[in-house]
């Protein structure tokens, strides 16, 4: 029977399928991953040949051979695109999967949801987001994973390793039905070159945050969180965002969120993307209000906004330094400024070099790597000089943690502080060293995010009530120091159907912490006992209180010195499988890069059983107080009330608090 003729449950029942498909045709209307390059000498690209071939029968691999041979020779990448599934792509009802286990078919749902259409940068290559996010690094990965899926019981766990399932083992009912890893190199086999070598292999993949861990709800996923850093950023620099003007870059993943949380906020944003279909695609779905291709009409169109204090999301089609420049030129004061090209992936279609097109530097970075280095080294020193230029005429710049500062600092481009402190090497902070981490992160707030698993809009409505409700039930008691962040929430969750932020899965996030994640959730778990809605799945993003140790990101409000290690990031995946969650992934890379961050998620199904209140409860309060914990112990304030509060709410929580040393002593120490 011909793969075309079987249902959609038959499909993924069939796994990879005895009888071998039609080649599917390259369809150009899809936004694809550019090549990469080649860096595999002659025996190694036989390897990766074997390393294909050993999912597929013997009968077939005369036939795979040379088409595998001719993708890697054409991508950089063996995808196996034959095996490209013909059903479409996108979260279905959780009904709507084979499954022995709810759990399974739930994970099955979020998995299709990373690969729709809508969601993932680079669907045919199995790639989310950031570039280089993949899900799976070939479609034989993938239908051999949702066979698994839907064979599984509650009582095995599917492993997977980089993108490959190696197996359903025995395990127990209270055990995660999915461990995931990505990337998990050797640490001196961990830089780019060793990443390019090993995932050409098909032994690895870069996983990126919540790609790998199947947790990717589209750019509504950091949408939130950015409309907190643009407040807070206008909040800092003391003026309101109506009429001031918010210059970014970067319209491809995560970072498609930033002219819709703009929006939001209040402010006029002006993102640059050198995409033009992915900048299409984020006008289609009403993520950015205007496009402009034209320099100087960018200009008046900017300065028309000023007068008139527009709320105004603006994407520039072209190079973000081309902007930074003429806005110089034009004497246009920008107040916040920042960057979120894929700056962890520099030398793969991560960041475009001013000067080149779209077209000529794909072509270039494949072809001829090293000039295409210079090129984007080049690119970042003046990138850098026109961000210097502004500030010193009163912009507030910070690092949106995608490796700006640190590529350009390895560029040669002038981004050092002159007097460098502990923490402080750079002349610009990252926004959660200034923004996220103390008035967020060390309070335990983070972004909590949940999918109702129906697929229904009407449960997704309900669960944003019964969220709400919840924080409005808890801001009446809540300490004066975390005021701000529960009316951000409270706003943020009303105005959450009117800005149409779904993408994808009926999804929502909102940054909660400890008390408001269990008691959200507490209150879903309730209203599906009741009936009221299916069942929902909770996750959050990697960047969070204590899912992430990134020294330039996610852990630079870290000062101790401790900001380089990776313990907590490891205890946090630890600690949620055991303590109930149905998921969890532990990742090399994430955000900013491989080889510079560790990072950890999970996923939890909610079935409004008591065995779910019971997990609930108990994974997320780990999930949370554990960043709190470390985070109180280099002697961060903020995070110090936090563990303290917690410790007053939980009796059996004892936390190792820091003495604090006063600064006469080194003076002491000099004078003798």
């Amino acid at each position: 029977m011909q793969l075309t003729e079987l249902s959609f449950k038959d499909q993924i029942l069939e796994g990879i399928p005895n009888v071998l498909p039609q080649p599917k045709p390259y369809d150009s209307s899809i936004n694809h991953a550019p090549k990469r390059k080649a860096i595999l000498s002659p025996e190694e690209e036989k390897l990766a040949l074997r390393n294909a071939l050993r999912y597929f029968d013997k009968k077939h691999h005369e036939v795979l051979i040379s088409e595998f041979k001719s993708e890697l020779d054409t991508y950089g990448r063996i995808y196996m695109y034959r095996f490209r599934p013909d059903y479409k792509m996108y979260a279905r009802s959780i009904d709507a999967y084979p499954a022995k286990s709810r759990q399974a078919a739930a994970i099955m749902l979020m998995i299709q949801n990373n690969l729709d259409y809508a969601v993932a940068q680079h669907p045919h290559e199995l790639i989310t987001y950031g570039g280089n996010g993949a899900v799976f690094s070939n479609w034989a990965q993938y239908r051999l994973t949702m066979k698994y899926l839907a064979e599984m019981t509650d009582e095995q766990t599917l492993v997977m390793y980089s993108g490959h399932p190696l197996g359903l083992f025995p395990s127990h009912t209270e055990a995660p039905r999915v461990v995931v890893t990505n990337g998990m190199m050797i640490p001196n086999y961990s830089k780019p070159d060793d990443w390019e070598k090993f995932n050409a292999l098909g032994v690895t993949q870069y996983g990126q945050m919540t790609a790998g861990s199947y947790m990717y709800i589209g750019p509504q996923g950091i949408v939130h969180g950015t409309t907190i850093t643009v407040l807070n950023g206008f909040r800092k620099i003391g003026k309101s965002p109506k009429g001031h003007l918010f210059v970014t870059s970067g319209l491809g993943g995560m970072s498609g969120a930033q002219p819709k949380a703009g929006n939001i906020a209040g402010c006029i944003t002006v993102c640059a993307e050198v995409n033009p279909k992915i900048t299409q695609v984020r006008l289609d779905q009403g993520w950015i209000d205007e496009k402009i291709t034209d320099l100087d009409q960018l200009v008046t169109r900017v300065k028309e906004a000023k007068t008139n204090m527009e709320t105004i999301s603006i994407a520039y089609l072209g190079n973000i330094v081309e902007v930074w420049e003429k806005f110089n030129e034009a004497n246009i004061h920008i107040d916040l400024g920042s960057d979120q090209t894929s700056l962890h992936n520099p030398w793969a279609g991560g960041y475009y070099p001013v000067g080149l097109s779209f077209e000529a530097s794909n072509k270039m970075m494949a072809d001829d790597p090293e000039k295409f280095k210079g090129k984007v080294q080049e690119s970042l020193r003046r990138h850098a000089k026109a961000i210097n230029q502004h500030t010193a005429r009163g912009t507030y710049f910070f690092d949106y943690g995608n490796a700006f500062l640190l590529e350009a600092s390895r560029a040669g481009a002038d981004v050092m502080s002159e007097k460098p402190e502990l923490g402080r090497e750079f002349k610009y902070p990252s926004y959660v060293q200034d923004i996220m981490g103390p008035m967020c992160f060390d309070y335990g707030f983070g972004p909590f995010r949940w999918v109702c698993a129906s697929g229904k809009s009407e449960d997704l409505a309900k669960t944003d009530e019964i969220a709400c409700k919840v924080l409005e039930d808890i801001m009446k008691n809540s300490p004066r120091d975390i005021q701000q962040q529960m009316a951000d929430n409270i706003q943020w969750i009303k105005g959450a159907q009117e800005n149409q932020l779904v993408v994808g899965s009926q999804a929502r996030i909102l940054y909660a912490d400890a008390e408001g994640r269990m008691k959200i959730a507490e209150a879903f778990n309730q209203a599906i006992s009741n009936d009221d809605i299916g069942e929902v799945i909770l996750g959050r993003d990697h960047h969070d209180v204590s899912g992430t140790d990134s020294p330039y990101r996610e852990t630079s409000n870290i000062y101790d010195g401790s900001r380089f290690t990776s313990d907590m990031a490891i205890h946090n995946v630890i600690g949620d499988s055991f303590r109930g969650a149905t998921w969890v992934s532990i990742h090399n890379g994430g955000g900013v890069g491989w080889g510079e961050v560790i990072n950890g998620g999970f996923g939890m199904v909610l079935d409004g059983t008591k065995e779910a209140s019971k997990r609930l409860k108990q994974m997320l309060f780990w999930d949370v107080n554990n960043g709190i914990s470390r985070r109180s112990w280099a002697r961060n304030q903020g995070a110090i009330f936090a563990i303290k509060r917690a410790m007053e709410a939980e009796p059996n929580l004892k936390v190792t608090l820091p003495n604090q040393v006063d600064d006469y002593l080194f003076e002491t120490i000099k004078k003798k």
